[in-house]
């Protein structure tokens, strides 16, 4: 679970509705169905319009991404890495076909396989660097999801709260009966301003980042599966690997953790 993402649409929410409540106000002045059936399926609607369904449907489902860290362990993928190139070292690199069956991810699998096969270095770094660029082009277009939906909705808020505000004004002979609607058809706004900056503009926020880390964690792979190709002395394939990772347990060097 992603605690950043988890906590911070907390805060958010109560750190609102807290100083709404201070002022005077109650949850329940903004708790309109109509509003927000009007916001989301507007919003939603438009998105559909401009992407295929096949990208809308992808970033429905990247969506928990957001919240939940799937992402390859970097420092495991390295060690692993640097066991396949000892063992390349001292058996040849065809001694790792054994191993194809205990590697789990994709990517990695295909560019060993590869490189076993007895691929030239520079045919293996041009093939997988297509497949990273192919996938990256498709896997950019789901933050482009969110920031569309963040960019429509606050205006379908203002639709709303002109819908809202047509209604009351077939009531104007009853001035409580306006006031009340006044404030409920501007909880539509609310609703549209909300869904933007704190669900759709922050989740394409986080889905770049995620989408960057997997790609660093590709691009390592396969600068990995070359330098075992060509021959590179496991310490020095730790220690370019390294350069890939960004946290600070990852930085330390091999000679820094011996001593």
């Amino acid at each position: 679970m992603d605690i950043a993402s988890i906590g911070g649409i907390l805060v958010a929410i109560l750190g609102i509705l807290a100083g709404m409540m201070i002022e005077g106000g109650s949850i329940a002045q903004i708790t309109q169905p109509t509003a927000a059936l009007i916001v989301i399926g507007g919003t939603t609607g438009a998105v559909m319009l401009q992407f295929p369904l096949k990208t809308f449907l992808a970033a429905l489902q990247h969506l928990m991404k957001v919240f939940i860290s799937a992402s390859s362990d970097g420092e495991a993928v390295l060690k692993q890495i640097v066991a396949f190139a000892n063992k390349a070292r001292k058996s040849g690199i065809v001694s790792l076909d054994q191993d194809l069956p205990s590697v789990t991810d994709p990517f990695l699998k295909q560019t060993l396989m590869l490189a076993i096969d007895g691929t030239e270095p520079t045919e293996v770094r041009k093939i997988m660097q297509m497949e990273i660029d192919n996938k990256s082009e498709m896997e950019e277009k789901i933050p482009q999801v969110f920031e569309a939906a963040g960019g429509y909705s606050p205006t379908v808020g203002i639709i709303g709260a002109v819908l809202g505000l047509i209604q009351v004004m077939q009531h104007l002979d009853n001035i409580d009966e306006v006031g009340r609607g006044i404030a409920v058809a501007f909880v539509a706004t609310i609703y549209g301003v909300a869904l933007a900056n704190l669900v759709c503009l922050p989740a394409a926020g986080k889905l770049k980042i995620r989408h960057r880390e997997e790609q660093m964690i590709k691009e390592m792979m396969l600068e990995g599966v070359i330098s075992i190709l060509e021959g590179m002395n496991p310490r020095m394939i730790e220690t370019r690997l390294r350069t890939f990772l960004s946290d600070s347990k990852s930085e330390s060097t091999p000679a820094e953790a011996a001593a």
